[in-house]
């Protein structure tokens, strides 16, 4: 099953209470969050929504610097969180 999220405002769902009534829909939209997050900070911050280069081997090196800025980005938090 897809990891979609329920939209219950203004409008039935397409996404019912049989597939969210069990633990693994939460568990699954946990890790959803958690793998979109860098994406959109990528997209918002990293000025990766509309590139400005173009040929695939300058979007890959760009892409990877964006998500290299984004992982020193989280070091403090990930370090205050562990000690």
């Amino acid at each position: 099953m897809p990891h979609v999220a329920q939209n219950n405002r203004r409008r039935r769902s397409a996404i019912d209470a049989r597939a969210t009534r069990h633990a693994g829909y939460k568990i699954s939209q946990i890790k959803r969050k958690r793998i979109e997050e860098p994406f959109g900070w990528m997209k918002t911050v990293g000025v990766m929504r509309k590139t400005r280069h173009r040929g695939r081997k300058l979007v890959e090196w760009f892409f990877v610097l964006a998500a290299a800025a984004y992982n020193l980005i989280r070091i403090p938090k990930i370090l205050a969180a562990a000690g």
